[in-house]
């Protein structure tokens, strides 16, 4: 029987998908307690390179071998990202030398069972919702465990490994995996159209919410946002403890732009309150707060004053509301938006809230639709979005390769521009290379004072 106990007592562990954000943070929860890890993932990425300083061994492509061959033993464990299907290669294999095997969720679950869980929901702002509650326990000496989808700037890392019985984390609700969590605290910060390929519609999403919401009892907490419509209907069956985060109050500022991110503050004020932290030692605490990894990100410059910015943003709703927030800090700056599309069936559902939602930039690029788990849908392409857009907004260009947009810029963006690569998949990389080509890449550590900059060359 897979339990808590078997999960301290196993010494091997594979990962499939071990690049993924939240399967590479349990990847490190089980490296710092000394267990041998391996794992697979199509890509290198940072967070790859980080689990091989580690002392994970990592290999390039999915194969049968990479579970178990001759040259090595066989794992106590396999944990997979729910990515991959069910015909993946080393999940058959695992399967067939009958090795347990863990979903993401599942691992999640498990470790959350004995944990005075604070789980963070919702459609958009799970991350930085999560890191500002992070912070403000680690701050209020609460020693949390702290698994999240990004990573946490002062700790250059996605899992904190705290000594208390805290543990926060981001609860997915796609294919409702946030059901494995066993929460004290659930946090709601909105619910929108989103994974339609698997809910089909609205109140499907709101029925997963519900399930999600009656795993609360009698003294546990729901905090939610009373004015996002959507959510109302979640809580009327709640029989926990209920808190409207939007009657905490404002009255303070972030380092971070954006209303979005105001309220994703009042949300860790309501969990602070229920944890008795002092609203001042909060507030300290979230006027701190400097964002995480791909959110909202400066990147560093080129030339005098070109910037470049990063956002994770890749569904309309937080589209809109970054560039949004991009305009009240940038002012007049000209904004250039790369958007990566991420996955054929959001782009198709979606395709006329997409066209929409990039008013406040003043020039979009699109580039091909990053696929991740789906296959080529021939139905839907990038150049349909970027024909789509242009009923909107006149200055809109498509181009396939990231080799050619960041010829493009080059040749185009101006001294006092600011470019803002957008997507959940390795657009990153357009920004990345840009900087490469006038100096060495960029340090994580080194985004605070690159932050300033931006700051003080921008008004």
């Amino acid at each position: 029987m897979i339990d808590k106990n078997f999960l301290k007592a196993i010494k091997r562990v594979h990962f499939i998908g071990i690049g993924g954000i939240g399967v590479s943070a349990i990847a490190r929860m089980m490296l710092m307690e000394g267990k041998k890890v391996s794992g697979s993932d199509r890509d290198d990425s940072i967070i790859i390179k980080e689990l091989k300083k580690l002392g994970a061994k990592i290999y390039k492509g999915h194969n049968a071998k990479n579970v178990q061959c001759s040259a090595r033993p066989k794992p106590d464990l396999v944990v997979y990202t729910t990515a991959i299907s069910p015909s993946n290669p080393e999940l058959k294999r695992a399967k067939k030398l009958k090795i347990p095997t863990l979903s993401y969720p599942e691992t999640l679950g498990l470790i959350s069972k004995d944990k005075y869980t604070i789980a963070v929901s919702g459609a958009h702002g799970k991350t930085t919702t999560t890191a500002m509650i992070a912070e403000v326990l680690i701050d209020a000496k609460f020693d949390p465990n702290v698994i999240i989808g990004s990573l946490l700037k002062k700790q250059n890392s996605n899992f904190i490994a705290g000594k208390s019985k805290y543990f926060i984390c981001e609860a997915c609700e796609y294919k409702k995996a946030f059901l494995n969590l066993n929460p004290k605290i659930i946090i709601i910060t909105n619910i929108d159209n989103d994974h339609l390929d698997y809910y089909k519609n609205l109140k499907n999403i709101q029925r997963a919410f519900s399930q999600f919401v009656s795993r609360l009892r009698k003294n546990d907490f729901l905090v939610y946002n009373g004015q996002d419509k959507n959510s109302r209907p979640v809580i009327k069956k709640a029989k926990c403890k209920i808190i409207d985060y939007f009657k905490i109050g404002k009255g303070f500022k972030l380092k971070i732009p954006g209303e979005h991110n105001i309220k994703n503050a009042q949300a860790a004020l309501a969990v602070a309150k229920i944890l008795k932290i002092k609203r001042e030692n909060a507030l300290k605490s979230l006027e701190n707060f400097s964002g995480t990894w791909r959110r909202f990100e400066y990147k560093g410059r080129l030339k005098k004053g070109l910037l470049i910015y990063d956002d994770y943003a890749h569904h309309p709703t937080e589209i809109k509301a970054t560039l949004r927030a991009g305009r009240e800090f940038f002012g007049k700056h000209k904004i250039w938006c790369v958007f990566q599309p991420h996955l054929y069936s959001r782009t198709k559902i979606l395709l006329g809230d997409f066209a929409r939602s990039f008013r406040d930039a003043d020039e979009v690029i699109i580039t091909d639709i990053y696929a991740a788990r789906e296959k080529n849908d021939k139905r839907i392409k990038a150049k349909k979005l970027a024909e789509k857009i242009r009923q909107y907004k006149k200055n809109v260009l498509y181009l396939k390769k990231f080799a050619d947009i960041e010829k493009f810029l080059k040749k185009n963006a101006k001294d006092g521009d600011v470019i803002m690569t957008m997507g959940a998949g390795d657009v990153f990389k357009i920004g990345e290379n840009l900087l490469n080509s006038v100096r060495g890449r960029i340090s994580l550590k080194s985004v605070s004072r690159y932050r300033r900059l931006a700051s003080n060359g921008i008004k």
